[in-house]
């Protein structure tokens, strides 16, 4: 196997088993869960599974542009910082866990309280395109409120308001979070097709796993201990990636000091 397909398979396997550390027992993962018992799986799936797709994309995308503006060795070195500091993250939040309960049921509520919340603000199934035109007919509404309302509506229209309910909450509480972040930091690492294709295929496995059956894995699983496991892997990939940069920086060194490109100087 040449050293390029073997990049691409390490890529691919690093960015599957981020994802699925990162996200396992997470608070979209038990968004997708809870509403998977209240509206058909498939759409929930649909909608959900369609951010995570979009959001690996951007990340990568994201990841992908650094090595343009700042040297490669340089965006390695920052991933494997990266990697470390969320390793040593992940154990002191594992070790302060007394168990996986406490802090799943934690999760549990915040995703119920950002689903009713959402229900509150844009009423449950069809009732939320009727309110809203309601609304948009009044004269007194808010510009930008309408607008963001109304594009919600259009694609409720068409989408259906369960798939773009999914699509909102999992993008949302996936933005900033843990996953994206070290999606970009892959990215910037490796090629961004095996990243996103990686990060894709692990998405698809923990929303599948969320809509069939997430609140019964979410009460039968030790967030403890996964959060623990997933602490050793990032901690495994930031030592990778900063022996990764100091080879390739030494590597460089070496190209430069060469005969040959000391000739063509």
């Amino acid at each position: 196997m040449s050293t390029q397909s073997e990049d691409s398979v390490h890529a691919l396997a690093q960015s599957f088993a981020m994802i699925i550390a990162s996200e396992i027992g997470d608070k979209t993962f038990l968004i997708a869960a809870i509403l998977a018992m209240r509206h058909a799986r498939m759409t929930v799936f649909a909608g959900a599974f369609g951010s995570l797709v979009v959001m690996s994309i951007l990340s990568a995308g994201m990841g992908h542009v650094l090595p343009a503006l700042i040297p490669r060795q340089w965006t390695q070195a920052l991933a494997g910082i990266l990697f470390l500091v969320f390793g040593c993250k992940m154990i002191m939040e594992g070790r302060a866990m007394a168990s996986g309960n406490e802090k799943i049921q934690e999760e549990m509520r915040e995703a119920e309280e950002e689903i009713e919340g959402d229900d509150s603000t844009h009423g449950e199934g069809g009732e939320a395109y009727e309110l809203d035109q309601m609304e948009a007919a009044a004269p007194r509404v808010k510009q930008h409120t309408s607008l963001k309302d109304g594009a919600r509506n259009f694609c409720s229209l068409f989408l259906g308001p369960v798939f773009v309910q999914a699509f909102l909450l999992t993008f949302l509480g996936e933005w900033g979070d843990r996953s994206q972040i070290a999606t970009i930091a892959l990215g910037a690492a490796h090629n961004v097709y095996i990243v996103s294709l990686g990060t894709i295929i692990g998405h698809a496995c923990c929303t599948a796993l969320a809509v069939i059956g997430g609140r019964y894995v979410s009460t039968k699983i030790s967030v403890k201990h996964v959060t623990l496991s997933g602490a050793v892997l990032f901690l495994l990939f930031g030592v990778i990636y900063l022996y990764e940069s100091f080879v390739s920086g030494d590597m460089d060194g070496a190209l430069l000091n060469s005969p040959d490109h000391t000739s063509h100087i």
